[in-house]
């Protein structure tokens, strides 16, 4: 574990099972990082039972923010405007109570509040949940896994620049292999996007010495062999990240070099945000916390907007419309 203090907002009423399941992976959390404080954010009655669970020492590092009103899961992103959990959690970080964000709520209201409250990286358009997976011949950088769901060729390749990046500084992969998922390794595969994008990606300047290897298919993901970072639109990337989620839960459990990824980094906006699994069990919660505390160490968010910012684009894409996970420009 890296040193260091993490201050870590937390929306107490994100997620299926909030707050129960919330409250308990705060509390593993809490026991598993000494270095670890937590913004509790969710009405009061729900922080008091997770502190009352405490040691007088950890009980130290434990603040609360009392918010009584979430976004529900079936609320439009809009909703996210209001006064809510998630909002309240972003604008603590924002005005530097807290280092990051972590919630297990609507993935939409996370990404709108965050856009909002800490605005976009200049190069950025729309942001994109990272995950990483453990495949077999190592963790694999999958994105986009929710965060906007009909990108652009241009907008896969900016996906690109900011896995390899992401992959570089979270995970210190060395000349990150970047791959764009298609239905065949062959060029000329796959839909009019990604056949379009294939083009894009081999022209795309990218950081720390990363490479286009060209289309991966969806084993490669799973295996780790051709790709380090695999690059894809929110739709596709969340129905095969949950798929394979379904797929170490009938295995009897991921591969040994990992646990299943629950949590997902949102890049492309100016502060650290985690989004949890919304189904997130108490041990899922915990390690998006886990991961807040070490991208915010890493300065990762920071590391990667700098990267980004010495890439120049090859193209940009003006027929880009925001979606239902986006928040659009006001």
């Amino acid at each position: 574990m890296e040193p260091g203090t993490a201050r870590i907002a937390v929306d107490l009423l994100g997620g299926d099972d909030a707050p129960a399941v919330v409250v308990d992976g705060a509390l593993r959390a809490m026991r598993a990082d000494p270095d670890l404080h937590l913004l509790l954010v969710g009405p009061a009655e729900v922080a008091d039972g997770l502190i009352a669970a405490l040691g007088p020492a950890q009980r130290a590092r434990i603040t609360v923010r009392p918010v009584r009103d979430a976004v529900g899961m079936a609320d439009h992103p809009s909703a996210a405007r209001a006064e809510s959990t998630v909002r309240a959690a972003v604008t603590a970080v924002r005005d530097g109570i807290a280092d990051a964000v972590v919630s297990a709520g609507s993935t939409g209201a996370t990404v709108t509040a965050a856009a909002l409250g800490f605005g976009r990286w200049p190069a950025v358009r729309r942001p994109a949940l990272v995950a990483t997976l453990p495949a077999v011949a190592g963790p694999v950088v999958l994105l986009d896994v929710g965060g906007s769901l009909e990108p652009r060729p241009a907008t896969l390749a900016r996906h690109a620049v900011l896995g390899a990046a992401y992959a570089a500084v979270a995970h210190a992969v060395v000349a990150p292999r970047v791959g764009l998922l298609s239905v065949g390794t062959e060029a000329g595969k796959g839909d009019r996007v990604r056949r379009a994008a294939d083009s894009v990606l081999a022209a795309e300047p990218l950081p720390c010495d990363a490479r286009y290897v060209g289309l991966v298919e969806g084993y490669d993901v799973s295996v780790g062999a051709r790709a380090d970072v695999v690059v894809t639109d929110g739709f596709t990337g969340n129905v095969l990240l949950k798929a394979i989620e379904g797929a170490y839960a009938m295995a009897g459990g991921p591969p040994a070099s990992g646990g299943a990824p629950r949590a997902a980094a949102l890049l492309g906006v100016a502060g650290t945000v985690v989004v949890c699994h919304g189904a997130a069990i108490a041990d899922d919660v915990a390690s998006g916390i886990a991961l807040a505390a070490h991208l915010w160490r890493r300065r990762a968010a920071d590391s990667v907007a700098a990267l980004l910012a010495g890439v120049a684009p090859t193209g940009h894409d003006r027929t880009d419309r925001p979606t239902d996970t986006e928040v659009a420009t006001p």
